[in-house]
């Protein structure tokens, strides 16, 4: 296999140039940049990713911690950041932690720092201070998809306004005419979902509509029909049910068929963020949608931008060189109606 300095003796040019030009880096003119990648393509030249690593201190990956690659929202969002992360010449490494805080921890110590010089954080089930001793090594950290943008996390994060992602489903709702509204929350009271309920409850009370019954459960398909069937059973007189999540209310739908239900015509069933199962689900869910690709493009380039100011800095960790811990806000989410909503029957319209 033909090394890099070949490939420099080749195209007439120092091993420098040749790394700057596969890299992506430097300044490097036009015509010298031609003659490198002609060499490259002529000896068949392919990059040792591991060597590299150990020759200039840093790997040419980037670590995604996801809390659950059957979710089928993380596929989605590490195809996105794979996306964002190529234009830099990084690689994905995909972390699946199955929500468990130890498996998250391994990963922190075995990767971070060797096989990634980033990591990018989903709702993993990870503790802050892995996170914060992770970032005092020196390799950067940033959260992805952080609900509460009023709240900072004490890391780099890309924020959405979940909150209004709630708000939104559940004016949808009132404005169809519902009144007696269930709500499925795919996380415990105090967990992630938390802050889409406090939306929906916000405006059924600016609505002046009191609150009906709530169900906390697993985010998965199962957890929803679970939650739903609860719900319906305690109040067969419900004629919509707000869900935190797509997948859930997707359990929802189902859990409406067993029972009898047409949904959007017995019973409307809203969800938020807007995966591929939420338009080819049939109805075709009704959902917020949250700006996914926008979100891994700007986590990725926010690391990638903590990356660089950290090695610039020799020796010193990313916490020092940051003069403050900079969060970036997405673009507000957005209603997505389709089948799965309509007006309710009459003999459940009530003021």
């Amino acid at each position: 296999m033909p090394t890099l300095s070949e490939v420099a003796r080749h195209a007439g040019v120092t091993p420098a140039t040749v790394s700057n030009v596969l890299r992506n880096r430097g300044r490097v003119g036009e015509t010298t940049r031609q003659r490198v990648l002609d060499a490259v393509a002529a000896l068949g030249y392919r990059p040792h990713l591991a060597a590299r690593a150990l020759a200039e201190g840093r790997a040419p990956t980037l670590a995604l911690m996801v809390s659950s690659i059957a979710n089928p929202f993380y596929p989605e969002f590490a195809l996105a950041v794979e996306r964002a992360a190529r234009t830099s010449g990084h690689f994905v490494i995909i972390c699946n932690t199955n929500e468990d805080p130890l498996s998250g921890r391994a990963y922190l110590d075995q990767i971070a720092g060797t096989l990634s010089e980033g990591v990018l954080v989903t709702n993993a089930n990870l503790d802050f201070a892995d996170l914060h001793k992770t970032e005092a090594r020196g390799t950067p950290v940033v959260l992805c998809m952080w609900e509460r943008p009023s709240e900072p996390p004490g890391l780099p994060c890309v924020a959405v306004d979940f909150r209004l992602a709630g708000k939104l489903a559940a004016e949808h709702l009132l404005e169809l005419g519902h009144r007696r509204i269930g709500a499925i929350v795919g996380s415990k009271a105090s967990g992630i979902h938390a802050t889409r309920y406090e939306g929906f409850v916000d405006a059924l009370r600016a609505a002046g509509v009191p609150k009906n019954r709530v169900r906390h459960g697993l985010d998965t398909i199962h957890g929803g029909y679970l939650a739903a069937r609860a719900l319906l059973e305690a109040d067969p007189q419900l004629s919509a049910i707000f869900v935190t999540n797509d997948l859930p209310a997707l359990g929802a739908m189902h859990a409406a068929a067993d029972l009898g239900l047409r949904v959007p015509h017995d019973l409307s069933v809203i969800g938020i963020t807007d995966i591929q199962l939420a338009r080819e689900s049939r109805p075709a869910l009704t959902t917020v949608a949250v700006p996914t690709v926008e979100v891994a493009g700007l986590a990725v380039e926010l690391l990638r931008e903590l990356i660089e100011t950290s090695y610039g800095q020799a020796g010193r960790a990313v916490g020092d060189v940051r003069a403050h811990v900079p969060m970036r806000i997405s673009s507000e989410p957005k209603l997505v109606v389709r089948a799965s909503t309509a007006a309710p029957p009459l003999a459940l319209m009530w003021p």
